[in-house]
C-alpha cells in the first residue's frame, strides 16, 4: 500500500514546522478509549462494517498453503451464514477487505480465493518485512515477485534511516506499525497520523489511507478505531479504499459478539469452529 503517489509535487517544508501537543493527544486518546460502545442493533451493524475493513492476516514463520487456504475461506465467509440471516444481512456480500500474507504465500492465497469465488485483493508484506533492513535491489525484487504472483496491494516496510534523517516520500496508505513490534497500534500515535492525513488532504486535495495494525484483537477495540477515524477524518474515510485494520484474531471476537447478539448466549468453541 505504501507506494509513492506520483500525482502531486511533494512539498515537505510545512512538516518541519509541525508541533505535537502531547498532553492534548493523550487526553483525546483517553476520551476515545473511555467512551461507552454502541449497543444492540447499532453495535451489530458497526461490527459488520468493521469486518469489511479487516486485512485478514497470517504472517507466521510456519505458514503453509493449508492455513492460507483456511484464511481465504474465512475472508470470503467471515460470519456464519445463519447469523447473517438472523440480521437480514446474508445477501449483502460481506467479506473482509483483503487477505495479507508473506510474498512466498501469495500464489496460495490467489489460488484459494479463486477456488471460493472471492475477488478481494491479496496484500503482501514486502521489502524485508518486518525490519526493512535489506538492500534496495532486494526490496524492489521482492515487490516485483509478489505482484507477479498476483498481489495487488503491497505493505512496504519503510526505511527507518530515511525517516530519522527527514528524507520523506509520499504514500497511498500509512500504517501504524508492522504488528511485529513490542508496541504496535496505539491511539495517541494514530491521532497524530490521522491529523497529518487531514492536513495533507487540506493542503493537496489528496486522500491518504490509514491502517492500524498489531494488537487489535477485540470487537470493542475495532469499534473504537472506527469511531476515531470517523471523528478525525469523516465518513468518506470509512471505506476499504482508505481505511484498513490489520489483524489476525480480531475477526474471531467480532463473530463471537455477533453470535451473542443473535442468540443471547456466548459461543462455545465448537459453535464457531472456523474462528
Amino acid at each position: 500500500m505504501s507506494t509513492h503517489n506520483q500525482g502531486t509535487e511533494l512539498d515537505l517544508s510545512w512538516i518541519s514546522k509541525i508541533q505535537v501537543n502531547h498532553p492534548a493527544v493523550l487526553r483525546r486518546a483517553g476520551q476515545i478509549q473511555a467512551r461507552r460502545p454502541v449497543k444492540k442493533e447499532w453495535q451489530a451493524a458497526w461490527l459488520l462494517k468493521a469486518v469489511t475493513f479487516i486485512d485478514l492476516t497470517t504472517l507466521s514463520g510456519d505458514d503453509t498453503s493449508c492455513n492460507v487456504q483456511r484464511l481465504c475461506y474465512k475472508a470470503k465467509y467471515p460470519i456464519r451464514e445463519d447469523l447473517l440471516k438472523a440480521l437480514n444481512m446474508h445477501d449483502k456480500g460481506i467479506t473482509t477487505a483483503a487477505v495479507c500474507v508473506y510474498p512466498a504465500r501469495v500464489c496460495d492465497a490467489v489460488k484459494a480465493l479463486k477456488a471460493v469465488g472471492c475477488d478481494i485483493p491479496v496484500a503482501s508484506v514486502a521489502t524485508g518485512f518486518p525490519a526493512g533492513q535489506t538492500h534496495l535491489k532486494t526490496r524492489l525484487e521482492e515487490i516485483r515477485l509478489a505482484v507477479e504472483d498476483g498481489a495487488t496491494e503491497i505493505d512496504v516496510v519503510i526505511s527507518r534511516t530515511l525517516v530519522l534523517t527527514g528524507q520523506w516520500e509520499g504514500s497511498d496508505f500509512i500504517k501504524t506499525s508492522t504488528g511485529k513490534e513490542t508496541v504496535n497500534a496505539t491511539f495517541p500515535v494514530a491521532i497524530v497520523m490521522l491529523r497529518a492525513i487531514r492536513d495533507f488532504f487540506w493542503k493537496t486535495g489528496n486522500k491518504v489511507g490509514f491502517k492500524p495494525a498489531g494488537g487489535i484483537r477485540s470487537a470493542k477495540d475495532s469499534l473504537a478505531w472506527l469511531s476515531l477515524v470517523k471523528e478525525e477524518l469523516g465518513d468518506e474515510w470509512l471505506k476499504p479504499e482508505l481505511f484498513r485494520i490489520g489483524a489476525s484474531t480480531l475477526l474471531s471476537d467480532i463473530e463471537r459478539q455477533i453470535y451473542h447478539h443473535v442468540t443471547g448466549r456466548y459461543a462455545a468453541y465448537h459453535d464457531l469452529p472456523m474462528s
